[in-house]
């Protein structure tokens, strides 16, 4: 299989819009939440696919309806080219309703009539675009209907006739192929048979579960049906056996399929078996287009359907590389992987992220300090929401003026700047919103301990920011309730799937205790000791040599954290330009210590809205050219 091309995996399935009970045990009936999730077989193996660092493309079809622009847009936010996913302006995308009953079994509804993906057109055979392919996967599915069938089928003859080498997955369901009442589980079907015995001479690979085999080969005999298929196709042919591994039949068929030609599976607790052979056939064809021995590629494939059983979703359990290389070196795989905080730390920042150049970040999420600055003004308190939108204003006008596209961003709270947040909205800003309680030391979360909760209603790409004041040299029971709380926040934002920022003070009281340059890297590192991981850091100003050691410090103990964001001590270019020395530092912030006098003088009404924002917008720009000019600086010196 040539590496000369332009994709490693061409996919072509199912790409739907899955909804799993969060309420593991319950009936659907009684399911009282959802979390959505990119759902399908052909979309599932596309992410996974990608997720292990290969180049994938999806060949699809979904609807011009909501559910589809999730769909394509999950995909490409792993990084498969969504080119030929095609949106039909007809049909909906294809649902799936799931419920995690116990162990073994789920509850699902699907919804499919009159579903996209299985309405095809000649786009999906593209055959220019089918031989930029090194191997091309198709999902059964799409073969259960006459028009899917013949688009399918011609795709799989185009892809071969360029060398392409082909995947069948069976992907047999009952209700997927067309039989009512039988939506769990495998029903014998002689159409369905006669169907897939059609199939298999055209793939290299035909991977199955033990039902699946059985069910193509006409026989409940497994090695019967093994002889049947072999009888049909040289291909090499994967059996997936769940927990106990796979076998793997790449010449004659044996006598029997005992231990000695089954690759051993993984011990974990399961908690969602839906998905596990998409990721396992993520795992073998990442393998298999490395060059793997067979033993070795189904190893990692054990691996990978391991990993998926042992998370609730299906395509967002799927592991990274980082993830798979950690468990498989594990002397002693863990059985709960969704419990071992190694791999949950990498599941969470080793998939593909948005990356963001420096930022220049306006920092208007002051509320207690607000609330007083109206007092003194005689303002009423209503006011400081539309200060805080004209502040995002006046940041957009400098994103244009300066073109920062990308690089801006805003820390805004939702008490006064609710408003504000949704004025930010939608303009590809970084967004971070407060948790503490302004002022709070030891440290407060806005809604308790049950942040958890409050954190189920912030969109998704909002960062969590986080302001602690924390000196290492504090006696431990003064720390204790610090680092708790930390503790609880760092938890809840790894079950919610938010970015973490801390901003860390190092307090001056009591004066007995060092505050040198040495003491905010101690504090840092006393942080990450006990095992908290922000993704991003903010930091006041520093001196050099301070800067110098940060970076080594997150070098050595996160290098996936995002960066440091310097705080706004008032606008000092002196600690800009030590900061932009820094190779962790990634922005920094124009906060209340800048903002402080225009702010008060438009609550007192000594200047007008445009006024304003021209202070405000001239400041922003004022720093992000000295920030500017001092990276050109260090990029002249390296």
């Amino acid at each position: 299989m040539t590496a000369e091309r332009s994709f490693d995996v061409i996919s072509l399935g199912r790409a739907t819009l899955d909804l799993y009970a969060q309420q593991l045990g319950a009936r659907l009936e009684d399911a009282t939440s959802f979390a959505k999730h990119l759902g399908g077989a052909g979309a599932a193996i596309a992410f996974g696919c990608a997720r292990l660092g290969l180049r994938v493309a999806m060949i699809a079809r979904v609807g011009d309806d909501a559910a589809g622009r999730f769909v394509v847009e999950t995909l490409a936010g792993e990084g498969c080219d969504v080119s030929h996913v095609a949106v039909d302006p007809e049909r909906r995308t294809a649902l799936m309703m799931l419920g995690i009953r116990d162990r073994d079994s789920l509850a699902q509804a699907m919804y499919r009539d009159h579903c996209a993906d299985l309405a095809l057109d000649d786009s999906a055979a593209d055959e220019a675009f089918l031989a930029r392919g090194r191997a091309l996967v198709a999902t059964g599915t799409q073969f259960s209907t006459a028009n899917s069938d013949r688009i399918s089928s011609l795709a799989v003859e185009r892809a071969r006739r360029h060398g392409v080498r082909t995947v069948l997955d069976i992907d047999y369901g009952a209700e997927l192929w067309g039989l009512r009442g039988g939506g769990e589980g495998h029903v014998a079907n002689r159409g369905a048979t006669a169907h897939l015995q059609s199939l298999v001479g055209r793939f290299d690979l035909v991977v199955g579960t033990r039902e699946e085999i059985q069910l193509a080969g006409g026989s409940d005999d497994l090695v019967q049906a093994l002889r049947v298929l072999r009888g049909l196709t040289p291909a090499t042919v994967v059996v997936k056996l769940g927990a106990a591994g796979c076998a793997i039949i790449d010449g004659d068929v044996p006598g029997r399929i005992d231990g000695t030609r089954i690759l051993p599976g993984f011990a974990v607790d399961p908690v969602n078996g839906f998905g596990a052979g998409d990721g396992f056939l993520a795992g073998l064809i990442q393998g298999w287009l490395a060059g793997m021995a067979w033993r070795d590629a189904g190893r990692q494939a054990n691996a990978c359907g391991a990993l998926v059983c042992a998370r609730h979703a299906a395509a967002a359990a799927m592991p990274t590389a980082a993830e798979l290389a950690h468990f498989l070196a594990a002397p002693t795989p863990p059985v709960r992987p969704d419990a071992d905080p190694q791999l949950a730390r990498l599941h969470r920042v080793t998939p593909r992220r948005r990356t963001w150049g420096d930022l220049c970040l306006i920092s208007i999420d002051d509320r207690s300090q607000a609330f007083e600055q109206a007092r003194v003004a005689g303002a009423p308190e209503a006011r400081l929401g539309v200060l805080k939108q004209l502040c995002v204003r006046a940041a957009a006008e400098a994103e244009q003026a300066m073109a920062l596209h990308g690089r801006v961003g805003a820390l805004i709270d939702d008490t006064y700047g609710e408003d504000a947040l949704r004025a930010a909205a939608g303009r590809g800003w970084w967004l971070a919103r407060p948790v503490e309680v302004p002022g709070s030391s030891p440290l407060e979360l806005e809604g308790g301990r049950s942040i958890g909760s409050q954190l189920i209603a912030w969109p998704r790409d909002h960062v969590v920011k986080c302001l602690v004041r924390l000196h290492p040299d504090e006696p431990v029971e003064d720390r204790l309730e610090q680092e708790t709380q930390l503790t609880a926040l760092y938890r809840a934002v790894i079950a919610s799937g938010h970015e973490l920022l801390l901003e860390l003070i190092v307090p001056d009281r009591p004066v007995s205790l060092p505050n040198d340059g040495d003491t905010v890297v101690r504090a840092v590192k006393r942080l990450y000791n006990i095992g908290i991981h922000p993704d991003w850091w903010g930091l006041e100003p520093a001196p050099a040599q301070t800067w110098r050691a940060i970076d080594e410090l997150i070098a050595a103990r996160d290098p996936f954290c995002r960066g440091v964001v310097l705080l706004d001590r008032g606008g000092d270019a002196g600690a800009l330009v030590a900061a932009a020395a820094s190779r962790s530092c990634c922005g920094f912030f124009v906060g209340r210590a800048s903002l402080a006098a225009p702010a008060a003088a438009w609550l007192a009404g000594a200047i007008d809205d445009a006024a304003l924002v021209a202070q405000v917008r001239a400041t922003c720009e004022q720093r992000a050219a000295v920030w500017q000019r001092a990276r050109a600086t260090r990029s002249e010196a390296t």
